[in-house]
């Protein structure tokens, strides 16, 4: 059964603010370098759900409002744009279980670990270099992404079958 348009954007709505109440709730751990972000582990849900790829980018763009200044607005949020519509499109492209939550998974962790070190430098968060929170991102991302990320794929994925959201 197709979903309606009320069911998508209510559903897109909450993802939003889940995002930005996640991360907000867990500021001590969701920004700076060592970036452990729990909410980016919500970044899997366009492949089950492609519409939500417009409610993680506006709950980051929230989020960020209490991060590193206004270019991590403009690239942390970017960040998240890029990797949450490309993901939405592999959901659509590519059937095969295991390719499909590896490459979805894999935007978010390689857009935020190349963008989101800018905003550090610029913020001058602790001198870190751009190598060093390339590195930070990027294993933080894969916490979380890799991890609590499978684990939301498939629940969403239970769910999507029995028609529950």
């Amino acid at each position: 059964m197709k979903d309606s348009l009320t069911k998508k954007i209510t559903r897109t709505g909450i993802v939003g603010a889940l995002y930005a109440v996640l991360t907000i709730v867990l500021a001590p751990i969701s920004y700076g370098p060592f970036q452990l972000r729990i909410a980016e582990s919500l970044c899997v849900l366009p492949l089950v759900f492609p519409e939500t790829a417009i409610g993680l980018t506006i709950g980051c763009l929230i989020a960020n409002v209490f991060g590193n200044g206004p270019l991590d607005m403009i690239l942390g949020t970017l960040s998240t744009a890029i990797a949450s519509f490309l993901t939405a499109l592999i959901g659509k492209k590519i059937k095969a279980v295991a390719p499909k939550i590896i490459l979805g998974e894999l935007f978010s962790v390689i857009f935020n670990a190349l963008l989101v070190p800018i905003t550090f430098l610029a913020a001058n968060t602790n001198s870190v270099s751009y190598l060093f929170g390339v590195l930070t991102v990027c294993v933080g991302q894969s916490i979380v992404c890799f991890g609590i990320g499978t684990l939301v794929y498939y629940l969403s994925d239970k769910i999507k079958n029995q028609a529950l959201l």
